[in-house]
């Protein structure tokens, strides 16, 4: 099955996505519906992701601001994680058909799977400071010369939170963010310039399998 199915161009997936969210509104629609396995939450989070992408890619289609760009690429990324999230936990298993997959260009499973284990290590994280209001982190696993996802990983997730302190526990972080592919980036507002950010990081296979946390780490907002 193939891991890469969601169209790396923006207007492509911008369709893509719009697609797949019209096509599985009018599944859960009727009476019945085709569909009843889908909680209406869920299909209202999709399509609530989908608006703020929509809204990022506008402001960075004609003159944008370079915030306006990584704003843009780091809304993708999350709604790419949401997106895939809501196809392996809905749009894998019956009543979703195999026509119903190749009609929203999700390809269907292989006859054998091949196994994705959770990930056993925990990522080492670079953080750097290129711009104002800006936190730029690269990644890699540790001990490894090159920086990047380690193979059968997805993308690395990055908790987050602004704080005094950093959080006891691992649901003390009310923010993350998602990405693929180095860099990944935060940007701020004006008044969390000199402000600290706590952060931890965890691999995550395309199947959402995340791996151990790593050691908490800070940053200042610059």
């Amino acid at each position: 099955m193939a891991k890469n199915y969601i169209p790396s161009n923006d207007a492509e997936f911008d369709r893509w996505i719009k697609f797949l969210i019209d096509y599985t509104e009018r599944k859960c629609s009727g009476s019945p519906p085709a569909w009843d396995h889908i909680p209406a939450a869920a299909r209202t989070g999709l399509a609530d992701a989908y608006a703020v992408w929509a809204a990022a890619s506008a402001a960075a289609l004609g003159p944008h601001t370079p915030q306006e760009t990584r704003e843009k690429n780091r809304v993708r990324a999350s709604v790419e994680h949401t997106t895939r999230g809501f196809v392996n936990r809905y749009l894998r298993f019956p009543p979703v058909t195999d026509e119903d997959r190749d009609n929203m260009g999700i390809p269907n499973r292989d006859f054998v799977p091949t196994p994705t284990p959770k990930p056993e290590d925990v990522p080492e994280v670079e953080v750097s400071t290129p711009l104002p209001r800006t936190l730029r982190f690269r990644f890699r696993r540790i001990g490894s010369k090159r920086w990047g996802k380690p193979e059968g990983v997805h993308g690395l997730e990055l908790l987050w939170i602004i704080a005094d302190a950093p959080p006891v526990k691992l649901d003390g972080f009310p923010h993350s963010a998602f990405s693929t592919r180095n860099p990944l980036e935060l940007a701020f507002e004006e008044d969390q310039r000199g402000k600290r950010v706590y952060f931890a990081a965890r691999w995550e296979t395309g199947t959402v399998k995340k791996g151990p946390e790593s050691d908490i780490f800070n940053a200042i907002i610059p």
